[in-house]
């Protein structure tokens, strides 16, 4: 279960010994992520209805009118998120694999092709991104 706190718990619980001078000054709290260097999901699937498809968008823009169906699916999440173009480059070069998605802004870059493809470009992508640029990486799991 969640543990639910106030605002005064969190701050007191930031600031600890300072809290009390900032007691009724204004504060502005900012959030910030700072990425790492890692592959924090690399996946493979073997679906086999074509909603799993549609519901990943795979069958819309540049894919309209194709049927994957029977594809497997590689997905994989990178930080930085630019780094995914790295990876896509690293995907499509190792096997025969399609492109599905790729996004610059969440580091997300899903793959299609043959299973064995598909399994042969993530591990690539995690073999290089580990070897070659010293990325903490996951462990590649299969469903």
């Amino acid at each position: 279960m969640e543990e639910r706190i106030t605002r005064e718990e969190l701050l007191e619980r930031l600031f600890h010994d300072d809290y009390e001078n900032l007691k009724g000054r204004k504060l502005r709290l900012t959030r910030v992520r700072v990425p790492g260097r890692s592959i924090d999901f690399a996946h493979v699937i073997s679906p086999s209805d074509a909603v799993v498809y549609q519901n990943l968008a795979l069958n819309i823009g540049v894919h309209e009118g194709e049927d994957h169906t029977g594809q497997s699916i590689g997905i994989v999440r990178v930080t930085p998120w630019e780094a995914v173009v790295v990876a896509t480059d690293v995907a499509v070069k190792a096997a025969d694999v399609e492109v599905g998605f790729m996004d610059r802004f969440s580091g997300a870059l899903i793959i299609l092709g043959g299973l064995s493809q598909v399994m042969t470009a993530i591990e690539e992508v995690v073999k290089y991104f580990r070897d070659e640029l010293h990325f903490d990486v996951c462990k590649i799991h299969k469903s």
